[in-house]
């Protein structure tokens, strides 16, 4: 062994060849030997060699990084890495080992780092020792002293990304995945919940070929918490009816709302801790934005420009983004604004049943025409005429939406550094989505079925019956009416967030941070529906050769003539908005101990979600001098091979210009609701290191406490009512993690999680009483519990060369109380009484007085019958590093996730990800592949379906960049290049059929950009 010594150098020396290379190697074993030491709490300058010299190590750092710092204590009987972190805790510095072995000590920087780190080299290598959290916590990432005019490797790219993910994952307390920048400005897709959705456990659902939100471990979106730069935040937008949301008003958090420029950074925590809020018993995540002091220069620019080809839609769409950062007054005042501004046309195209049904099923029957019927039908459903058993498509039609989307988002932050021990940040962002959709469906009538007239029924001319007996999968028809449908729907969600957060250090074992904030989602739609309705023709439609898409045939009526439009309805002329309001405070104090720490904190809340509605005028005309031709060349193109038929449309202009629909809208009262939350929480964490022989075990435990006030309010019967409920929880963690080796780590867990009911089942707004049969349906419950879980987790990790990485996890949720919809016998609350009083229905001779009889309730309560969502998840990332020349830089990250549970909704049993990548540093491609199985959408499925479900799709996408130079990078990917087609299907009364209702596409995207950066 050499003899122990650190060297203090200045920056240009550190980097000269000769001085590395004049250093001993220290042996990797080194690291881990268990020392004991007696380390005072001093100057970093005779800290560091009286640590080296203690620990038989040696140690190099630049005297300007040394000078104004001082170093912890050490004292104990530890191996030398965990004693090395100690020592640096709170210096701001990180041990960075070059190839030689020698171990150099550089500046570690903030939470939300560029993930285009610098190290300056020699022809050895650098990479990262595996320092413990005291050193370099979970959130950091780690950068060299400044290199001047030396070579430089920028440490980016597909690797680069994998690997500070896998950094993070391996020092977090409790089980975290997270996804990197790839380079400055640029996450691994264009969309979040599309990178979200690479991580094990995770499933996502796409809307408008776009992902939307987020399943976790088999939890719905509303189960999943989300916090922006540390504080939880709302993001609703507008959506598709077949997609199950209009606009949304619930908990799920929107991710197609912010471009995925603005965040160089996500964290998704699937255990609990203390200091993590409550809310999300599926996890956490956890976004960033950038800030000034992430990045290592004292000015950063970069700006990149794509140009976006849709494959249906063909059209070119730009998106833009810029971001820049800068530092005064020698580094202590940053400063860093960014901007995203993208188009998106997209055009979702394809054919609809509206789900089957059949006439028994409807209570209804075939008019009795003796149709030629080819098959045998079955008669187990009872009905009397075997034909009325029949599944037939209620409203089959061709589907057009067009959607013209506009992204805007800036970020600002400010952050303020005047010493070592003082970090002021303010962090400002703000993200616009407007959506321009015209809809286009040619709904063909067979809702109800029996004599025709008045638009309604239809005369069968002939059946063709499937093989099961149930399914009538070709038919004919005289006397059918065409319906139609030209919607226009204008939406616009407008976010705002504004957080003030400070890190002081009271002394070098005190630590407080504190943040206040706030932030708002203002999200509206207006549509104006249309229902066209044509003279009755023939109709027929044949499934027989194509399960989703039939051949339909019109015989001699021309849905393409004007004349054939003979009435008109306005179905829906409708305004919505959902505004959603949280403030939040937090104030945590963090105390370092020389083998523990203790960290303690309060939080507050305060959320309020207001739902408002309005309805304008709705007239009926003559359409036929309202139609123009339908508007897409192209309309049916590239699905399957299959037609689809065009048919002319409402015409908005010429209407608007006739004046036939009166402008303006009339607030519907009866239907606006406020829900506000208002949450105090309080919790106690201890983080401890002990060791089992050369193990080292971390524990991460502690008790939160909070409590929430319920506030439901509502107007019934023009007067004004309030329902207020309060609530408390104790949710206590405990999280361990045992390094067996340096790259083998155990981890288990157990934590008590919790979330809130969903807002529609605390809303009071527009109840439906009985006073005849004293009865009070389609209200809301604003006393309902919280969904509270018991969850345990168990894992190991292996993490093997430089991005290597197998683990297995298995966890279960045992939901103790959940909630389902019952009938419940009780007093009215009081403060419904006036409204009772005022409402014109109610007289005192029914015998139905609130306060003093009692009524049935149909509502949603609280169950402890419980669920279980159990399931594991195995990640294998390798990169081939192994093979010869070429071939080493392949490699391939991927996860399979396997859930199960009692109620299944939303749960995929089955789902994985594979991306095999190439990167040289200079190039780098990957094509990524993910696929979830189909999941249930609802049960019953309505029309009488079991179930409704949705196909699990197989989405492959692409992504490749050149370096051009160090400052310019050329891109070129592609998004669901296979055009996968989005499909919903019921399961009819047998709950083992198969009988499409959706079936539609949106085109493959690519994209082709440049990227700039200084």
């Amino acid at each position: 062994m050499t003899n122990p010594c650190v060297r203090l150098v200045n920056g240009p020396l550190l980097l000269a060849g000769t001085t590395l290379l004049m250093v001993s190697a220290m042996p990797v074993q080194a690291q881990t030997q268990v020392k004991t030491f007696n380390v005072p709490a001093q100057a970093a300058q005779q800290g560091i060699p009286q640590f080296a010299q203690q620990a038989d190590i040696q140690l190099l750092v630049p005297e300007k990084l040394a000078t104004g710092k001082t170093t912890a204590a050490v004292k104990g009987t530890m191996p030398v890495r965990d004693g090395l972190a100690r020592l640096l805790t709170g210096t701001n510095l990180t041990p960075v080992t070059q190839g030689n072995g020698v171990v150099i000590l550089a500046e570690a920087h903030s939470s939300t780092a560029s993930s285009s780190a610098s190290y300056p080299v020699t022809k050895a290598a650098i990479t990262l020792t595996d320092a413990s959290p005291a050193a370099a916590p979970a959130q950091d990432t780690v950068d060299a002293p400044p290199a001047g005019n030396d070579v430089v490797v920028v440490v980016t790219g597909i690797r680069g990304a994998l690997n500070k993910a896998r950094d993070i994952k391996r020092k977090a307390a409790n089980s975290v995945e997270s996804i990197v920048a790839e380079d400055i400005g640029k996450m691994p897709d264009l969309n979040l919940a599309e990178s979200i959705q690479r991580v094990p456990g995770v499933a996502m659902s796409r809307e408008g070929g776009e992902g939307r939100n987020i399943t976790l471990r088999g939890f719905g979106p509303d189960f999943t918490r989300t916090t922006l730069n540390g504080m939880e935040v709302p993001a609703s937008s507008d959506g598709l009816d077949s997609g199950g949301v209009t606009l949304n008003a619930g908990r799920a958090f929107d991710f197609h709302l912010f471009a995925s420029e603005l965040f160089n950074r996500i964290d998704i925590e699937k255990t609990q801790k203390a200091s993590t809020e409550e809310g999300g018993i599926a996890g956490t995540v956890d976004l960033y934005s950038a800030r000034p002091f992430d990045y290592r220069d004292d000015f950063t620019v970069s700006a990149s420009a794509q140009d976006n080809y849709n494959t249906l839609t063909q059209k070119n769409d730009p998106r833009l983004a810029f971001l820049v950062s800068k530092k005064f007054a020698d580094g202590k005042f940053g400063a860093l604004f960014s901007a995203a501004v993208s188009n998106r046309t997209v055009h979702q195209e394809g054919y609809a049943s509206v789900r089957w049904t059949s006439p028994y099923v409807n209570g209804d029957s075939w008019a009795n025409t003796n149709p030629t019927v080819t098959g045998t039908p079955s008669a187990a459903c009872g009905a009397a005429n075997p034909l009325d058993c029949l599944w037939a498509p209620r409203l089959p039609r061709a589907d057009f939406f067009g959607n013209d989307q506009k992204r805007v988002g800036f970020t600002g932050s400010l952050q303020y550094k005047p010493s070592d021990n003082v970090l002021i940040t303010l962090d400002a962002l703000h993200s616009d989505l407007t959506n321009d959709r015209y809809s286009y469906n040619s709904m063909e009538w067979l809702l109800t079925h029996g004599v025709a007239g008045n638009y309604t029924g239809q005369t069968p001319l002939s059946f063709t019956v499937g093989p099961d007996g149930k399914q009538l999968i070709a038919a004919s028809f005289n006397d059918v009416t065409s319906w139609y449908e030209s919607r226009h729907q204008e939406s616009k969600s407008a976010f705002n967030q504004l957080v003030l957060s400070g890190k002081f250090k009271v002394t070098d074992q005190l630590t407080i941070d504190a943040m206040a904030g706030t932030a708002s989602d203002d999200a509206d739609r207006t549509e104006l529906r249309f229902y066209f309705r044509s003279i009755p023709h023939f109709y027929s439609y044949d499934y027989s050769n194509n399960p989703y898409v039939p051949v339909v045939n019109f015989g001699n009526y021309d849905p393409n003539k004007a004349s054939n439009y003979v009435n008109a309805l306005t179905a829906a002329n409708r305004i919505n908005n959902v505004k959603k309001e949280n403030a939040s405070a937090k104030f945590d104090v963090t105390y370092n101990a020389d083998t523990f720490s203790i960290k303690a904190g309060l939080n507050y809340n305060d959320r309020k979600v207001k739902y408002s509605e309005g309805y304008g005028d709705s007239p009926s005309f003559d359409p036929s001098a309202y139609t123009k031709p339908f508007p897409i060349s192209n309309f049916g193109s590239g699905l399957d091979g299959a037609t689809l038929d065009k048919f002319r449309v409402a015409d908005f202009d010429a209407i608007a210009a006739a004046g036939i629909v009166k402008p303006g809208y009339t607030d519907n009262t009866g239907a606006d609701w406020t829900v506000g939350e208002e949450t105090l929480g309080g919790y106690v964490e201890l983080n401890a290191e002990y060791y089992i022989g050369d193990m080292r075990l971390r524990t991460n435990t502690g008790l939160r406490y909070v409590k929430t006030n319920v506030t439901s309010e509502a107007l019934v019967s023009n007067t004004p009512v309030q329902d207020k409920v309060s609530y408390d929880n104790y949710l206590p963690s405990i999280n361990l993690a045992l390094d067996v080796r340096d790259n083998l780590v155990v981890r288990a867990a157990y934590g008590r999680s919790m979330t809130r009911p969903g807002l529609s089942s605390l809303n009071i707004a527009g109840p439906v009483f009985g006073y005849t049969t004293r009865t009070v349906g389609n209200v809301g419950n604003p006393e309902l519990k919280p969904y509270e879980s018991n969850d345990v987790d168990l894992s190991v990790e292996w993490y093997f060369g430089k991005e290597g990485l197998l683990s297995l996890a298995v966890f279960n949720k045992d939901i103790v109380r959940s909630l389902k919809t019952d009938v419940v016998t009780k007093m009215i609350d009081p403060s419904f009484w006036p409204a009772i009083y005022a409402d014109p229905q109610y007289d005192p001779s029914y015998n139905a007085d609130p306060a003093k009889v009692p009524y049935t309730f149909t509502i949603p309560v609280n169950s402890d019958q419980g669920n279980s969502v159990k399931g594991f998840e195995l990640t294998y990332n390798q990169p081939f590093s192994f093979l010869p020349g070429l071939w080493s830089k392949f490699g391939i990250a991927s996860n399979y996730t396997h859930v199960s549970a009692k109620d299944s909704t939303g749960l995929s049993p089955n789902s994985y990800n594979a991306t095999l990548y190439y990167d040289t540093g200079r190039f780098g491609a990957r094509v990524s592949v993910n696929k979830r199985d189909d999941y249930l959408l609802s049960e019953p499925g309505g029309n009488g379906h079991v179930q409704e479900r949705k196909y699990g799709p197989t989405h492959v996408d692409f992504a490749s960049f050149y370096n051009v130079n160090r400052n310019l990078t050329l891109t070129f990917e592609g998004i669901n290049i296979t055009d996968e087609v989005e499909r919903i299907y019921g399961t009819g009364d047998t709950g083992d059929m198969d009988l499409t209702r959706e079936y539609n596409h949106t085109g493959a995207q690519w994209i082709l950009g440049l990227r700039y950066k200084y």
